[in-house]
């Protein structure tokens, strides 16, 4: 009977230790409140660390921990669950989990890329003039199937020729076949490419008419109707962050380049000078729209990605 009281005392410590850790942390500044990112620190999240830096959190009286990603971090499943407050996630996915957890929704709150830097690279011998000369003839393209754009190119061009292979990342392979084109964000593959002096072309999947907000700021929509004044700060803190990174980012990239010494100083420059067109929208900073947002429910959903109806204004925050 001890042993039987014992078993259920530590499952007790267990599920008290798991919940506590998905609540918001309290210290004697106040609460604690975790922001995942979904990789690891890069210019895409240059805005978040310039609110940091710049005490934009504070200012707001908020007390903000910034936790950096890497390869498949799942931050909207952590966000759902209950184990970080915000998260960075893409639109797709935003619908995604709304389909399949109904009561569980995640909106938008501010939307970094208002243009998505998703691309297809190739070697600018071929002399292609957009994504579907690279689908619709003879060659190789390594990428991720099944991803959502991928799904929505295919079904664009159904008469594909190119070979799919699979993606390994890097440039070792495109560096090596003049023949292969692969997947990237213009934010970062062409950069790497220029270093090591190899001619490309590249073409952005938005202007193929699959343009997803990314980069997108989330919150559970329970905790937006019980906190709005904490989201609303939020958001205020994280506007004014972006702002300041696009008109002089490099103290961000100087303090991002310490927790991600793998990427160079000037890669950081190259990368954020390569992004802030499509950060720039003419929505406004961080803005999300009702009728982008009904676009894309209807791509998804032709794709098959998602089958309960979907209202756009539940899919995020307005401000």
């Amino acid at each position: 009977m001890k042993s039987v009281k014992l078993i259920g005392l530590l499952c007790f410590v267990f599920g008290s230790t798991l919940f506590a850790q998905a609540q918001e942390i309290q210290t004697p500044t106040g609460t604690v409140y975790k922001l995942a990112l979904n990789w690891v620190p890069e210019p895409q999240f240059g805005g978040f660390y310039q609110a940091l830096i710049d005490d934009e959190f504070k200012k707001q009286g908020l007390n903000v921990e910034i936790i950096p990603g890497g390869s498949g971090t799942p931050t909207v499943q952590m966000l759902t669950k209950g184990v970080v407050d915000f998260a960075i996630v893409s639109a797709e996915e935003i619908l995604i989990s709304n389909d399949k957890n109904l009561k569980n929704n995640v909106v938008g709150v501010f939307a970094a890329f208002q243009k998505n830097p998703q691309m297809i690279m190739s070697h600018e011998s071929r002399k292609f003039k957009n994504i579907g000369d690279i689908l619709t003839n003879e060659g190789y393209l390594a990428w991720q199937k099944g991803l959502s754009y991928s799904l929505f190119l295919l079904k664009k061009y159904p008469n594909s020729k190119v070979k799919m292979v699979p993606y390994l990342g890097g440039l070792t392979q495109f560096q090596k076949d003049k023949m292969l084109s692969q997947q990237g964000f213009i934010t970062s593959e062409p950069i790497a490419a220029g270093d090591l002096k190899i001619p490309v072309s590249t073409f952005l999947v938005a202007d193929e008419g699959f343009n997803p907000y990314t980069t997108v700021l989330s919150v559970r929509k329970d905790f937006n109707k019980v906190h709005p004044e904490t989201v609303k700060k939020l958001h205020q803190a994280v506007s004014n962050g972006w702002a300041s990174y696009l008109k002089n980012p490099d103290k961000a990239n100087a303090f991002m380049a310490k927790l991600n010494p793998g990427m160079k100083p000037e890669t950081f420059k190259k990368s954020a000078e390569a992004q802030a067109p499509l950060i720039q929208g003419s929505d406004g900073l961080g803005k999300m729209t009702e009728s982008r947002w009904a676009e894309l429910i209807k791509q998804v959903k032709e794709l098959g990605l998602v089958k309960n109806k979907l209202k756009p204004e539940n899919q995020f925050v307005s401000f």
